[in-house]
């Protein structure tokens, strides 16, 4: 009996090691996308404020943004 509650134990100690090293993974996993969409998310913005830029100097009589241009 002693010998299978000590094999149980051992069993449930690398199954929480696991999970332990698991979780680690993720959270590094989680951290890299917040900062790619914090990235996304300023590239939004820029491109959002150029365009807005673009839109203001139209009605202001700038020249006109041409659809489909390359930047």
């Amino acid at each position: 009996m002693k010998e299978e509650l000590q094999t149980r134990l051992n069993d449930l100690k690398r199954e929480f090691e696991i999970g332990q090293k698991r979780l680690r993974e993720l959270e590094a996993e989680q951290s890299a996308v917040r900062e790619t969409m914090l990235r996304i998310s300023g590239a939004i913005q820029v491109l959002q404020e150029l365009i807005d830029e673009a839109k203001k100097e139209d009605h202001e009589g700038g020249e006109p943004l041409e659809a489909g241009a390359a930047s």
